[in-house]
């Protein structure tokens, strides 16, 4: 049964068999774009969540640095 139906696949034309050269490239150029313009964009989403994050640590009051603050400020305490 498998091949049966292995020899029949192997006959039977595929997809990029049957469309014509053109087609097949501008297929294949409109993937490529896809890929690059969603990168481009993943990108963005990682320099924009950076800059956001740079401005909330620029905005931040002494009260929230402190609470933040690794330091055991008792130490430092007289």
């Amino acid at each position: 049964m498998r091949k049966e139906y292995h020899k029949q696949q192997e006959k039977e034309p595929s997809l990029k068999d049957s469309l014509n050269q053109d087609m097949l490239e501008k297929l294949q150029n409109l993937k490529k774009n896809a890929v690059e313009a969603e990168e481009k964009a993943r990108q963005e989403r990682i320099r924009q969540k950076e800059a956001e994050r740079i401005e909330r640590e620029k905005n931040k009051s002494f009260e929230e640095l402190l609470d933040e603050s690794r330091m055991n400020w008792k130490d430092y305490k007289s």
